[in-house]
């Protein structure tokens, strides 16, 4: 939860203060998602250094993608929450690299103002597909990473 509470901050001073709410997410969303094994954590010395969800299988809120398309409509698991503890450089890219070896078709979501994320993910593979929408109808920057179907 550290790790959470750190990236609001850091969203915050990086011109996206909206995209997580104060409460976002909260203990009882991760306890869910460590049960279900799908909240993994990426260590650096026997210290946790990041955390992410990769979850298998079709998201609803990538059903309906608008100002664009995905580039197939092949299996893929979805990167969320991705967070690190802002001691070692790279952590997201270490974490997209498991994924990536995870799934051969990853998709991922971030708002329009996290430049960060959005960095991070076309530095990583990632294609912006378009816009989707999250539960509480605001819009999400769509990418893809994968091989395009022929």
């Amino acid at each position: 939860m550290e790790i959470f509470a750190r990236a609001r901050r850091f969203m915050a001073q990086t011109g996206n203060p909206t995209q997580w709410k104060p409460d976002y997410p909260g203990r009882a969303l991760i306890e869910q998602q460590i049960a279900r094994g799908v909240c993994h954590v990426c260590t650096e010395q026997g210290r946790v250094e990041g955390t992410f969800c990769l979850i298998f299988g079709p998201d609803p809120t990538y059903a309906v993608i608008e100002e664009g398309a995905w580039l197939d409509d092949a299996p893929y698991a979805t990167i969320h929450r991705l967070a690190s503890a802002g001691r070692v450089h790279g952590i997201a890219e270490t974490c997209i690299r498991w994924c990536a070896g995870q799934s051969h078709t990853l998709r991922a979501d971030t708002h329009a103002d996290n430049q960060v994320m959005q960095h991070l993910l076309e530095k990583n593979g990632f294609i912006r597909c378009g816009i989707i929408h999250v539960a509480d109808g605001s819009p999400r920057l769509a990418y893809w990473r994968g091989e395009p179907s022929p």
